[in-house]
């Protein structure tokens, strides 16, 4: 059986902003806590599928040539 339990400490300050913007958006902290992860892990993921679609190009660029070159002094 997993364990669902896990332990993560926050800042006073964190816990303070939490409660504020529970309060102004009238959520309780369980939601504003998962939207953040559920945002958090969204970025995050597009970062590593950004990285991996770099790999995979192998550093090209989509620029053409003119956007390229442009502001190049040779």
């Amino acid at each position: 059986m997993e364990e669902n339990n896990l332990q993560f400490h926050l800042s006073s300050q964190m816990i303070e902003d939490i409660h504020t913007y529970s309060a102004l958006l009238n959520k309780d902290t369980n939601t504003i806590l998962n939207e953040a992860l559920t945002q958090y892990f969204e970025n995050e993921q597009e970062k590593l599928m950004a990285a991996k679609k770099l790999e995979t190009d192998n550093g090209m660029t989509n620029l053409d040539f003119d956007e390229f070159w442009d502001d190049v002094e040779i």
